[in-house]
């Protein structure tokens, strides 16, 4: 089986080819450029360096949220337009579980961690059962002590990864009652290659779509969407006062 990952989440653009359980090629940018203008690039590269053709690929694979809701739509725009062109499935793969999947074999508990601002994490707990990731605590954007109390409660010495560890890492270090520790460099941010790992898996077991059915999950609403919302409450209460004054004359 052949399958086409895709993540661009978050500060890192990736895209890696997963062909009959083997990495192929994998293709990693960090280094604040956009990912407007790395994606297809990169997706061109990895299959030409893999030695196969787009429509070698049985599946294309996406991070599909949460992160960057600008990351997130690029990502999710270029998966859909390959899928029909192609006239594949999407496999979609939450962003955290991918993550999580980077530590595969670590015999504690798994808590990716990714910046949501407004000092809230996106976040989730995990395990391995073999080579079998489990999900213990679902994906979910929390403050950062709401996801550390659920980690201390359970007693089991976990490690941290994901671009939240660099701005959390000193209150994780005060905050954590269990043996803890950091994932390194090369494990601690998204990798397509794990999001392929896990697609190959959720494609056997049946969940899949088509790319018209595709879309991100977000977990909550955009820094512009928030600000409409306030703009519109105001613009409410603004026009029941005027009501309520215009009642009283």
């Amino acid at each position: 089986m052949n399958i086409l990952a895709v993540d661009s989440s978050g500060l890192v653009a990736s895209a890696a080819i997963l062909s009959d359980d083997v990495i192929r090629s994998e293709y990693i940018v960090c280094n604040k450029l956009t990912h407007s203008e790395t994606l297809m690039p990169m997706i061109d590269e990895v299959i030409r360096s893999s030695g196969l053709k787009a429509g070698d690929m049985d599946a294309v694979a996406v991070a599909m949220g949460p992160g960057s809701f600008t990351g997130l739509r690029i990502g999710s725009a270029t998966v859909k337009g390959l899928a029909e062109a192609i006239g594949k499935p999407v496999i979609e793969v939450p962003t955290v579980n991918a993550l999580a999947q980077n530590m595969a074999g670590y015999d504690g508990n798994i808590v990716p961690l990714m910046d949501a601002r407004r000092n809230e994490t996106y976040t989730g707990i995990f395990t391995f059962s073999g080579d079998k990731l489990t999900v213990l605590r679902e994906q979910c954007a929390v403050p950062l002590g709401d996801i550390l109390e659920d980690v201390n409660e359970r007693g089991k010495k976990t490690v941290f990864l994901g671009d939240g560890v660099r701005v959390f890492a000193d209150r994780i270090s005060s905050g954590c009652t269990v043996p803890f520790v950091f994932a390194p460099p090369g494990l601690r941010l998204q990798r397509a290659s794990s999001v392929a790992v896990l697609a190959e898996r959720y494609y056997e077991e049946g969940f899949f779509s088509d790319a018209a059915g595709h879309k991100p999950v977000y977990l909550r609403v955009s820094q512009a969407e928030r600000e409409m919302m306030k703009e519109r409450l105001r613009e409410s209460k603004a026009a029941e006062g005027d009501r309520i004054t215009g009642d009283n004359l």
